[in-house]
């Protein structure tokens, strides 16, 4: 599959194997009949890879329709995509022929396919199993043939979860689903769209020299989050194209001030990749990982000052000690805050000094070590099963199997 010579007839920027995998599938699948579903952040260009599948199908000489879902209004969206007779409601003042209709033999793009009613997912339900639909105001069932591509910033199986979407037809459309990453993840793609919307720009407005970024300023742009993703990068090089006309060479003091604050617990949720399960990801796989072992390590932190504290007289023994471990203990700092801790149990009446336990309790700061611990222990609350403990972690199963290969876990 010549993925670059794709790239180049549809004007698509960037090395990201991700982008390239994405577009790799769209190529491979066009051929047939099956329904895609394409998820990505709001922005990151999922609107091209309908277009893909479309040019490289035998429709490619019939009918492409793109409808966005979410710019119409509820009560006229089923009109629109089925068609109505005259006088079915008010306004009706003749039969109009509805999207499915006219893109019969061809292909229909559904964007933002999340934000469709229930009562019309009902209906798109039935045209993907049966090739039927039923005009708005009349009882006649009509026959297309049409190819469906959708596409959605939404979490679908969190929306399905939520009963916001049906699971009968999240499982019709995603018969082939396709990622795309976001910008933040194709870090060495920023800066060649960067250069190329530059120059569109600079073409646009008749201006001789495109901006330019000092190497302070690439490093400032590769390492923003882009919660806007490809969108939000085109406009800011618009905005600075037009507005910076006595300055083409721009530093990263100048940069900054068209870089909004993000805050990354704010970002969009990345959607489920692909080849992955039908679970929800969250805000990423390693973002969730890290997240989780931050928590742990403050746990961990909070266990240690309350030892120090428990060291040092501060706080009741009986407070913090289990009743059936409420004997004199003794802590034995070894240098250093983070070296190991020796705690001996004082031997109570009747007890011989040979019985003395001496244990050892070790603070670990390594993140692999704490992310398999956490892989082992959810591992032995699903006693074994994969898919609860991915669900549990927050991690596709594909994931999570390839992290029990890595760490070796029995």
């Amino acid at each position: 599959m010549n993925v670059q010579g794709i790239k180049q007839r549809f004007g698509i920027i960037g090395h990201s194997p991700e982008l390239d995998r994405a577009i790799e599938i769209a190529a491979i699948v066009a051929p047939t009949d099956l329904s895609v579903l394409i998820t990505g952040e709001s922005g990151s260009g999922k609107e091209v890879m309908p277009k893909i599948v479309h040019e490289y199908s035998p429709r490619k000489h019939g009918p492409y329709i793109a409808v966005n879902c979410g710019a119409i209004p509820e009560g006229t969206i089923d009109s629109e995509l089925f068609g109505h007779e005259k006088g079915s409601f008010t306004g009706a003042h003749e039969a109009r022929k509805g999207y499915f209709e006219v893109a019969d033999k061809g292909t229909i793009f559904l964007d933002e396919v999340g934000e469709l009613p229930l009562t019309t997912q009902v209906r798109l339900l039935r045209v993907l199993e049966t090739g039927e639909f039923i005009r708005v105001g009349s009882s006649r069932s009509q026959k297309t043939s049409v190819r469906v591509v959708a596409a959605t910033n939404v979490n679908m199986w969190q929306a399905v979860q939520k009963g916001d979407f049906r699971a009968d037809l999240y499982y019709r459309l995603s018969a082939i689903p396709i990622f795309l990453p976001p910008l933040r993840e194709r870090i060495s793609d920023i800066h060649l769209l960067f250069r190329k919307f530059a120059i569109d720009s600079a073409e646009r407005h008749r201006i001789k020299e495109p901006i330019v970024l000092t190497p302070e300023a690439q490093q400032l742009l590769a390492g923003y989050r882009w919660p806007g993703n490809i969108r939000q990068l085109r406009n800011i090089v618009e905005q600075m194209n037009v507005i910076e006309k006595d300055q083409r060479l721009i530093d990263a003091n100048k940069l900054r001030f068209y870089l909004p604050t993000v805050d990354a617990s704010l970002l969009p949720a990345v959607m489920t990749k692909v080849g992955a399960s039908n679970e929800a990801t969250g805000p990423s796989e390693r973002e969730m990982l890290y997240a989780v072992v931050s928590k742990l390590q403050q746990d961990v932190n909070a266990l240690n000052e309350q030892l120090h504290a428990l060291m040092e007289g501060k706080e009741p023994l009986h407070r913090s000690i289990p009743p059936a471990y409420r004997e004199d203990i003794i802590l034995q700092p070894q240098g250093h805050a983070h070296a190991p801790m020796t705690i001996e149990r004082v031997p109570q009446a009747g007890t011989q000094a040979s019985d003395i336990e001496h244990v050892e309790v070790e603070e670990s700061l390594s993140l692999h070590a704490k992310e398999k611990e956490l892989i082992q222990k959810s591992l032995i609350k699903h006693r074994g099963r994969r898919k609860g403990a991915a669900n549990e972690l927050g991690i596709s199963e594909r994931t999570l199997y390839r992290k029990i290969k890595e760490y070796d876990i029995a």
